[in-house]
């Protein structure tokens, strides 16, 4: 019984490392510090954490569930027959036309999932 013990936790610590997620896939941090001389020849140095942005648009397909953290200068479009030249039709019952970027989506309220995507509607 003791073998079987041993050599489960001898298995267990040899996998270890493969478990843990490589440190390239976290985000990239780095630390930028800045040295200046401020007023009357005091010198100042202010340091801060600097993360990479999320990307601030994403394309949108039908069928894929809606985010607005992800959606470009987000709207709801409550007067789309003022968009009609733009391609806008009434949306059915359940939904709603939503701004992001250049882009109307038509969005489900209550789960978010994307009905019609017509790209370019509001250059």
């Amino acid at each position: 019984m003791k073998k079987v013990i041993i050599a489960a936790a001898a298995a267990s610590m040899l996998a270890s490392p493969f478990a843990i997620a490589p440190a390239s896939a976290a985000p990239q941090r780095h630390e930028v510090t800045r040295v200046q001389t401020g007023p009357h020849g005091r010198t100042v140095v202010t340091k801060r954490v600097v993360t990479p942005a999320r990307p601030q648009w994403r394309k949108w397909n039908k069928g894929q569930r809606f985010d607005n953290r992800y959606a470009q200068n987000y709207r709801v479009v409550n007067n789309w027959q003022q968009y009609r030249g733009h391609r806008l039709y009434a949306p059915p019952r359940g939904y709603h036309w939503v701004r992001s970027g250049n882009d109307a989506v038509l969005v489900a309220i209550t789960g978010g999932l994307i009905g019609a995507v017509i790209g370019g509607a509001f250059n």
